[in-house]
This record gives C-alpha cells, structure tokens and sequence, in this order.
C-alpha cells in the first residue's frame, strides 16, 4: 500500500515531506492539496515527493494519486512558537578545539546548529574587532551554536543562548470498556513553565474510524465498540504555548467482538532497562590478532561474563574506513570482516549467550567512494537525484566540486555527501537495506537519525515491527534530542543532556547535583514518561571519560547510569581502562578492578528492580568530610524495596550523613562502609533504606 502514514503534526513555517511508501521509481505518484485553511496560500511541487510548509495554523490535506488508488494525507500545523532575537558571538578565547591564534586571521566564519539542521553554508557571521557575530530568530529553550573558521573545525568555537519560555506538553492516552463503547482517555500534562493544555483527538486516514463515529468531550473519546472496523487508530495532542508529540492507540477488532488495544510507540518491554554493550568492531580483538567476526566470536564468552542483554556493533558492511562509517556497499559485509555466513554465526553465538545483537545502520549518507555517488557527479542520468545538492555559493569546502552546485552534508564531512530522500529511488534502496539486515539482527541503531525525514523512520518502524515486535529501534540525535523522533519512530533515545552533566561534573564545572536538572530536560523536551534513554558516559563519537575528566570521578559516572531509570551502555574498553577514544582493547593489560565493579553494576541493577524503576527522589545529605560539590544522593524505589544511592565524583573519599536510616551495607562492595559519622563513600554506594 502506498499510502503515505499516521497524521502529520508541525508549526508554522515547518516543513513536513510528504511521500509515498512502498515507493516504485517506474510508478507514476502525483500530489494535489486538496484542503488547506482559508487564508493559506501554500501550494505543493510536482514530484513524487513533496514539502507542505504551511503558512498559517490549520489543517491542510494533501491527497496522493498512486497506482494504488488514491490517499489522504493530514497534517495538522500549530501556531510557530514565539521567537525571540538572540545573538551568539564568539572570540579568539571561546575556541573549543585548535589554535586560538587562527581566529584572526580567519577569512570567513560559517555558524550551524539545531537551529539550521547543522548545515554549514546557509549561516555566515560577521566579524568587527575580533568578534564573530550571528544574530537569529529562536524560540524557547537552550540553543547552541558552532563557529567554523574557513571551512574547517580547526579551529571551532560554540556560544549558548537560553531563551526562557515553557518547554512541550505531554499526553499519553489509555483505554477502558463500559458497557457497548470503548472509552480512549488522554493524559495531558503541561509543559516546565507552560500553562494546561487542550487536547485534540485525530483520526488515521488509512482507517474508516473517524469523527462521524465517535462522540469528543475534552479529553475523553467515546465509540460504539459495534462500530469499530477490524483495524483503527487515535492519535492525541497535547495542545499550549507549544504542542506536545501525539500518542496513538491501535485498536484491532475481533470477529467475535474482542478488542486488542495496542501502543505501537512504546519500546518493546525487554528493552526498557537493557544494558547495551557497544563494540568498536575492529579495535575489540586486541593488538596482535587480525580483527574477524571469528575472532569475535571467540570473545562472546567475556560479553557474557559481564552480564549485558545487548552489543551494538560499529558498521560491519564494507567501508575503506576503520570506523566503517563510510559506506561503501550497504548490503554487504566487509571484506577484511568476514563473510555474511560469518556474521551469522556471531549473532548466533551471541543469541546462545542470551544476548541480542543491533546493527549500526548507516542511511543518511554514503562515501564519496560509493559507486552511486561517483555514478551521480558523473552524469549518469539514472543517478542524477541520487544525493542531495546545494548552491555552489553554500559550499565552504576547499574541494573543488567541478560544477556549479556541491553535494549537500553536515558539518565539514566532505567524504560522506548525504543522499537525497526527495528521491524514490534512494527512498527504495534505504528500503531494501533495511529488509536486507532486519532478518539477521535484532535491532538497529540508526546513525544520524536526525538527518533522515520523519517519515522514512515511521515507514521503518512499521515495517520492522511488522516482522517483529521486539526488534529495537536506537536513534542518534545528537548533539540536540528531539522528542519527535520518538512519535511512532523509536524505541530508545540517546540521552546527550545526562552525558554533558557527568563531563561537567567530572571536570569540576558543575555541582554533583546537576545530574538531577539533566534527568530533568527530558521532560522539558516533551518526552512522554514512557520513552526510554540510553545513558552513556563515553561512545566512538566522543572522548574517553578518563582521558577529560581523570580516572577518579569515571566510577561516579559509570554509577550514575546504572542507577537512574534508562538503559545503560558500556563503551568497549570503557572497563578495561582504554584510553584513547577508538583505542585497541586492552586484553593482556587492563584494569581489573574497573572491570569487575563493571561486573557489579549489571549484577545489582539485574538483582534489584528499584534501580530500575521509573523515577528518581533527592534525598537530603550533608558531607561531613569530602568535597561537598562532587556528592549527589539519591533514592530509588519499586513499591518492595528502598534504595539510598550515593555518588562521589571526588577523588578522595566522602564521609556522608544522610536524612534517613539505611543499613549501611554497600550491595556493590559487599562490605559494611558505615562510618561514625556517616556512610564512608569512595565512588559509589548503594545501600537498603530501613523499614
């Protein structure tokens, strides 16, 4: 079926594309809009995949002619959030990375960010006596913006702005019978800062179910079970200063009348707290032997020794590259890797071992190297709209492209032009990888998942789950989150604000107690409290913990993750003590402290579900001796039991009150630190709150 999916929910001025699935490059697809707002002028392209960017609030309906038949698509745009301008700049002084010096003799500046979708060449600053300058129209919320001097991250510099204003509502719906209708309510919760909001209830256009057949009053739905179709969805929307990522229930209707409610957003249950072990796939065998799936498979029985219920692989398909990101053929595996029936005995060690096995998939962009792209930038007409282009005037690369437009990419990644999805073409061949490998692993995790379209991702996700309901869905989306990937997308987020508080806090910029403000963004961001966060101290994209912030506070952090609600990963090496950021396992002569109390964490966290339970309460402590700045105390429960947590990201030992009794047994050292004044904390103790 080509109908292009659920409802479609933006702002104004926010583009949304539209496309057909199941897409046939040979198949003639054709938009028209059908409905739009009185006062709208917007119109739509002529391809087979269009961009609505409405123009006022309303609702628009754009309906697509397919060999199929003929489909509507709704897309219901809110007012734009109120902006504000704000100004970042940058001197010599604020360079992250390089020479200072280099500022000044700068030719250009080029500023990207969430702002611009992270594209170079579309912001340019301005410079008067040494100060790079970008003024911008933002709304609410913490804004970060990078300055890229002559085209190059060598150096860079990044100014934040925070625009004060209230964050994105949130909903969940649930569902009850009473007598002959089924009743679908909505739990509208309102924003940080922000005022109640109104819900609106909207309706699948693939379903007959509609607003014909069912009675509103608030946030309360009401319909004749007798008149539900065999198959209907309800989407809600919590509606204030912003509108909240809608929540769907799927109702599937029996022949005998039976009803089978559904939430096809949630995460499938054994993945809510799973501990994820990533591995740097050529790094992991050590410094002698050659990297192979066989020689990985060989080490299954260390993963299975510390417990883990997941390993993420780095890229296995074929690549020039040691980190495997530049893709050079998406349906095969590398060469120097092995072959398929190779990999395929390593997931299936792995599933002996009780473990499951995610693939990184890799489909916002290709390498240079792709024979695609040299196909497209060689004028072969079947290849022409294979990747994307820009003016040649917003390219700030130094390569010379031989024409008079460039390949569009993020950030100054020269070697991996991102492929265009306005293309049914790609839109089919990013299809076809993803059946490729669904049938061989258990999960993906999506690389630069907020450079993919939103409605690629909901047409993945439903035909994954389609194959299997269990199969994970891991975004990237970074360096900013963005709770809209969450709407019928994936099953786990990266937590960037949880990752930035333990650098900082392990650096000594921030109080221990900043942890609890970077739980607390989630919600801001307007995720529901049923999403689920991966949290990370360290992964391939980012510098060793102990190698930015010392040795000392590394424990601290790994403890923090595996003691909040989420899902923790374990970077490979992260408990062997490796220190560079892609290093080679250290085998023969890692830290075997660090990786037993790495053991230990995933044994407690297992044997005791209050540290997995949702929610995390502040208890009150005082630091009789220690560094006050560098302890956070923290309870955990699940209705059976209580758990006092207590972190120190100090290097020297803590002696900590806290407000309530607790035994004082630490259940990560197996040892009694009660103090005479206190709990005696080295990095972490988790000890029994008394009944």
């Amino acid at each position: 079926m080509h109908h292009p999916g659920p409802p479609r929910f933006c702002t104004v001025d926010e583009s949304v594309e539209l496309a057909p699935r199941r897409p046939d490059p040979d198949a003639d697809f054709r938009w028209r809009l059908a409905d739009a707002p009185s006062s709208s002028s917007v119109s739509l392209g002529d391809g087979p995949v269009v961009h609505l960017e409405p123009d006022v609030p309303g609702t628009y309906r754009a309906e697509l002619s397919a060999p199929d038949g003929t489909h509507t698509q709704t897309v219901r745009a809110f007012p734009a959030s109120t902006t504000q301008t704000v100004r970042f700049s940058v001197t010599e002084d604020d360079v992250v990375e390089g020479n200072p010096a280099d500022v000044a003799d700068a030719e250009n500046c080029v500023v990207f960010g969430k702002f611009n979708d992270f594209t170079m060449g579309s912001h340019w600053a301005t410079e008067t006596a040494g100060e790079w300058v970008l003024e911008a129209e933002l709304p609410p919320g913490a804004h970060e913006a990078i300055f890229a001097f002559d085209g190059e991250f060598d150096p860079y510099a990044t100014d934040e702005v925070t625009i004060e204003g209230a964050g994105r509502p949130r909903i969940e719906l649930d569902s009850r019978r009473e007598g002959g209708e089924l009743v679908v309510t909505a739990d509208a919760r309102a924003a940080p800062d922000g005022s109640d909001p109104d819900v609106e209830f909207h309706f699948d256009d693939r379903d007959s179910l509609g607003e014909a057949t069912v009675d509103i009053d608030g946030d309360e739905l009401r319909v004749a079970t007798d008149s539900l179709p065999v198959l209907s969805r309800v989407h809600a929307v919590a509606v204030a200063e912003q509108h909240s990522i809608a929540d769907t229930l799927e109702i599937r209707c029996g022949a005998s009348g039976d009803l089978t409610i559904s939430r096809p957003a949630d995460a499938p249950e054994w993945a809510d707290d799973a501990t994820i072990y990533e591995i740097f796939v050529r790094e992991f065998v050590g410094d002698i032997a050659e990297t192979s799936f066989e020689e990985i498979e060989r080490r299954v029985p260390y993963v299975e020794s510390l417990g883990v219920d997941v390993v993420w692989f780095t890229p296995v398909v074929q690549s020039p590259t040691r980190h495997g990101y530049h893709i050079t053929d998406l349906f095969d595996t590398a060469t120097d890797l092995g072959t398929r029936e190779e990999f395929r005995s390593l997931v299936d060690r792995f599933h002996e071992a009780g473990i499951r096995v995610v693939f990184d998939l890799v489909v916002n962009h290709t390498s240079r190297d792709h024979p695609h792209f040299q196909f497209h930038r060689a004028g072969v007409p079947e290849y022409a709209d294979y990747y994307e282009r820009v003016p040649a005037e917003a390219d700030v690369t130094d390569v010379d492209w031989a024409g008079d437009d460039a390949p569009g990419l993020y950030f100054n990644w020269t070697r991996i032009p991102n492929v265009n999805y306005d293309s049914l073409s790609v839109r089919r061949w990013m299809l076809d990888v993803v059946e490729e490998w669904a049938d061989e692993v258990d999960g993906f995790r999506c690389d630069v998942a907020w450079g993919v379209p939103h409605g690629f991702w909901k047409e993945v996700r439903e035909r994954v789950k389609a194959h299997d309901s269990e199969f994970l869905l891991l975004d990237e989306t970074v360096p900013h989150r963005d709770a809209a990937f969450r709407e019928n997308e994936f099953d786990v987020h990266y937590d960037p604000d949880f990752y930035f508080a333990l650098r900082d806090v392990g650096r000594g910029k921030e109080p221990a107690t900043a942890l609890f403000d970077a739980l607390a963004e989630s919600q801001r961001w307007g995720y529901p409290d049923r999403a689920v966060h991966m949290r990370y101290v360290e992964n391939h994209d980012e510098d060793r913990y102990r190698d930015e912030c010392g040795s000392e506070p590394l424990r601290a952090a790994v403890g923090a993750t595996f003691t909040v609600p989420g899902a923790p990963m374990i970077y490979y090496g992260q408990e062997r003590g490796v220190e560079d950021q892609r290093g080679t396992m250290r085998w023969h002569d890692g830290d075997s402290d660090l990786t037993e109390f790495h053991r230990r964490l995933v044994t407690v966290r297992d044997e005791h579900p209050a540290l997995r339970a949702p929610g995390v309460d502040p208890v009150e402590w005082t630091v009789v001796d220690g560094d006050e700045g560098g302890v956070v105390a923290y309870e955990r429960a699940d209705g059976d039991e209580t758990l006092a947590v207590v972190l120190n990201f100090a290097a020297e030992d803590a002696t900590v009150t806290l407000d309530r009794e607790v035994t004082g047994r630490d259940l990560l050292s197996e040892t009694d630190v009660t103090a005479d004044d206190g709990l005696r904390v080295a990095d972490v103790v988790v000890t029994r709150v008394a009944e």
